[in-house]
């Protein structure tokens, strides 16, 4: 027996660990209470403590307290237990009057160290006012209009194109509730749509309401960028819960009913809640738009970087911008770099940290410049200009970089071409290699001929055709040098071919059913494909202009309009909810379509 009694002590002091972990003191009460009721105050520290002192509170009578409790939590992990020891000190408020009261932090000592809590804003609301109308609207389930409805809130109802506002949809209620459907939130057509996360377990918080007390919780936020002007309308949104009320008594059946709840009983009631429809006046950004504006509408930051001013010739040079702010960011165009016509330009690589808050869209956009010069020399690369609408003071504002001098000197002849990642708009180079045969030495032997060559027809023939071949392929040389050396050109003949390899990487990105790269793919082919046939940079690039430049082309109207669609629904898409793979392959169908259409009209 004392063997067994000795073993017990010794498991029970080596198999059970005391969390020495660090030490937490913190505060906890309602946000909001309601004037004339009464809540709690409590102070948790995870150890053992004493000598609390908690500040004045001057705009709450404390009715009871402070109170004590201990909490024990025990864990097993790995055959270790670990106990942890929780002390709570309650107090019993209520408040004096209305408003919004600050508690100030309390203070607990533990083991000779003084910790500190965090204070608290406590917000007292007015009690229900009487609402007769609420009560004739009552339905006889006990159900009001008022008991449950959902809300709708635009932080502004007047906004220029491309301006963020806030939509947040709110659920009010007062009863139980005992199931909530799927909310139908509406389309919002007109719109680009930047959702904001919000957290998984939202819990409600009481809000006065036009003079009641309910029940608040979010149950979505939304950023909208409005894409055209005039009155755009949200419509109404919709949401089914079943409320749990209380419902006509039971028959008495036994004299314990009332002590133990028998006599009472519960109805699940079903609601549908709507919001009003709410529309949007956007007004058109206005007139005096600098050449270098591209549709940013906000507040932004724009720094600019080279990697180098000296380098030798065949060595990229990486011209890196930064656009930082809060706004539209996400639909925010390239700035125009202008690189020195003998520089070999290829695709900026863009990289976008986006993120949305109630604040709206906020984050950075970094574009990765690089060309390759490919002779010697002193070069300049122009300021850099990024034009915005700033919203606040409602006038355009631009931002110039300086601009770069590079020096480029001659780098060492025979050596490999630069190894290029992560950009693209050129063909790969391939060198082959030369050997050199060994030559074979066998006997000779002599073959007599009696005729003459000197003077005969293929004598001549021999001087007659490198003079013509050499007069063709001197004129065919010319040629090529003449539209080699006209860039917009080459562009225009290579407009087709680069549209063609961009769809080809999009159509890859549609099987994988990769979204939204597919949509971003599908922009740069057009967008790419335009900037090349009409000899203008992409970062000048607008709907407006384009559709001006293709109708100087002779384009028809009509496709004209599809080239628009297709932008607008790669734009929309790439933000949306998930599309369906069909309407993807309709949309890949329907461009690759339209580039053929363009192609046959516009030939130059």
């Amino acid at each position: 027996m004392r063997k067994l009694v000795f073993l017990f002590v010794l498991f029970a002091t080596f198999g059970v660990v005391v969390r020495a972990a660090d030490v937490t003191f913190k505060a906890s009460a309602p946000e909001a209470v309601v004037m004339g009721e009464t809540f709690r105050l409590s102070y948790t520290v995870n150890a053992e403590g004493k000598d609390l002192r908690v500040p004045e509170i001057p705009d709450f009578d404390v009715l009871i307290g402070p109170s004590t409790s201990t909490s024990m939590s025990t864990q097993i992990v790995n055959g270790k237990m670990t106990t942890e020891t929780s002390l709570t000190f309650t107090y019993i408020l209520q408040p004096k009057k209305e408003g919004t009261f600050n508690i100030a932090p309390a203070t607990i000592k533990v083991k000779g160290a003084n910790y500190t809590s965090n204070a608290l804003a406590i917000k007292v609301l007015p009690p229900d006012k009487a609402d007769e109308a609420a009560k004739e609207g009552s339905t006889g389930t006990g159900i009001s209009k008022d008991d449950a409805f959902l809300t709708i809130d635009v932080s502004k109802r007047n906004v220029y194109e491309q301006e963020g506002i806030l939509v947040t949809f709110k659920l009010y209620f007062r009863k139980d509730i005992a199931s909530i459907n799927q909310p139908k939130f509406p389309e919002f057509d007109g719109f680009l749509a930047q959702e904001i996360e919000l957290p998984d377990n939202k819990q409600p918080v009481m809000e006065n309401y036009k003079g009641k007390n309910y029940n608040a919780v979010v149950i979505r936020q939304t950023v909208l960028y409005p894409q055209r002007s005039g009155k755009i309308t949200i419509p109404s949104g919709k949401l089914d819960l079943v409320l749990r009320v209380p419902g006509p008594p039971k028959q008495r059946s036994s004299v314990f009913d009332d002590f133990f709840g028998g006599s009472s009983s519960y109805i699940d009631v079903k609601k549908e809640l709507t919001t009003p429809s709410v529309t949007i006046d956007v007004k058109p950004l206005p007139s005096g738009k600098p050449a270098s504006f591209s549709g940013a509408v906000g507040n932004f930051t724009m720094t600019s970087s080279i990697n180098s001013n000296n380098v030798k010739t065949n060595e990229a040079v990486t011209v890196k911008v930064k656009i930082s702010g809060n706004g539209n960011i996400k639909l925010v165009k390239n700035p125009e770099v202008v690189f020195p016509n003998d520089f070999e330009v290829y695709d900026p690589k863009v990289d976008v940290d986006i993120k949305t808050t109630a604040a709206g869209s906020s984050g950075t956009k970094t574009i990765e410049y690089m060309a390759i010069p490919r002779y010697a020399g002193d070069f300049e690369i122009p300021a850099i200009a990024f034009s915005y609408f700033d919203t606040k003071t409602n006038s355009y504002k631009t931002i110039t970089s300086e601009p770069y001098k590079l020096h480029v000197e001659q780098g060492a002849g025979g050596g490999t071409s630069p190894v290029i990642s992560n950009f693209s708009n050129k063909e790969s180079v391939k060198y082959l290699g030369k050997d050199i045969r060994y030559l074979k030495v066998n006997d000779i032997h002599f073959v007599p001929n009696n005729e003459l060559f000197f003077g005969s027809f293929m004598y001549y023939m021999c001087y007659l055709i490198p003079a013509i071949l050499f007069i063709v392929f001197f004129f065919i040389y010319r040629k090529q040098v003449k539209e080699n050396s006209n860039l917009a050109l080459v562009r225009t003949k290579k407009a087709n071919k680069m549209a063609t390899r961009r769809l080809k990487n999009a159509g890859k990105l549609l099987k994988e059913n990769k979204k939204e790269e597919f949509y971003d793919e599908v922009l740069r082919a057009l967008w790419g494909y335009l900037s090349d046939k009409l000899s203008i940079p992409q970062a000048s690039l607008t709907k407006d202009n384009v559709e001006a430049e293709l109708t100087k082309y002779g384009v028809d109207e009509p496709l004209i309009h599809e080239f628009m669609d297709i932008l607008n629904t790669c734009e929309f898409a790439r933000y949306a909810p998930a599309q369906a793979s069909d309407a993807m392959d309709k949309l890949y169908e329907q461009t690759v379509d339209a580039i053929g259409k363009m192609e046959n009209t516009i030939k130059k």
